[in-house]
């Protein structure tokens, strides 16, 4: 069995930066975000069961995902947003279990998955390690609006919109906090990955 690293963190915190070191360390990655919007290009047994869940009328004349039509059914109201990380999470994780063991037969003995909701689908609990990437908020909405082409005032809706650096914190082994330059926080994915290495050695 592969040993699983799950990265996870608040948006514009530098998972991404993290995951890039980790391929750059010959460690495969699977990026959740890439796997689901993978899994809406029609035909897609997701695509149906967002359907079924939401109504037909999510779905676009072309059979692809109305994301416009999704968000207004969802964001805003966290009962809906509940609701559809419900319906969508169980289908992205098979996916994700399909990946692992796909690199497995690989012969890789170590496996990362970036995944923004790691912790809400429950899948930290199937990692050996689980590291939680976060930044002042200041400094994530600087990024997000660089990133996206947004305005300063709907990154900040965003960073207002999403969860505490406490929840992800508080369901992290390793905790890298990205508040300096890009070398400074190298530096220290390099350290995290050098105790993960020993951990697993020791393991063996």
């Amino acid at each position: 069995m592969a040993y699983i690293i799950g990265i996870t963190g608040p948006s514009g915190a530098g998972k991404s930066l993290f995951s890039k070191y980790i391929v750059s360390a010959s460690i495969p990655c699977i990026d959740a975000d890439e796997l689901y919007h993978s899994m809406l290009v029609p035909p897609s047994s997701c695509l149906d069961e967002i359907a079924r869940v939401f109504g037909k009328d999510v779905i676009a004349s072309d059979g692809t995902l109305d994301r416009a039509a999704l968000s207004l059914r969802v964001f805003g109201d966290p009962q809906m947003l509940v609701r559809l990380n419900e319906t969508v999470l169980p289908l992205v994780i098979e996916k994700i279990k399909k990946e692992i063991a796909r690199y497995e037969q690989s012969g890789h003995r170590v496996v990362a998955v970036d995944a923004p909701t790691l912790i809400e689908s429950g899948f930290n609990k199937e990692c050996n390690a689980v590291i939680a990437v976060i930044a002042p908020a200041d400094e994530r909405t600087e990024r997000i609006k660089t990133r996206d082409h947004i305005s300063l005032e709907r990154a900040r809706e965003r960073i207002t919109a999403q969860k505490s650096d406490e929840f992800y914190t508080s369901a992290a082994d390793f905790i890298i906090v990205n508040d300096a330059d890009e070398p400074s926080f190298l530096k220290k994915a390099e350290d995290i990955l050098r105790q993960i290495k020993n951990i697993i050695r020791t393991d063996i």
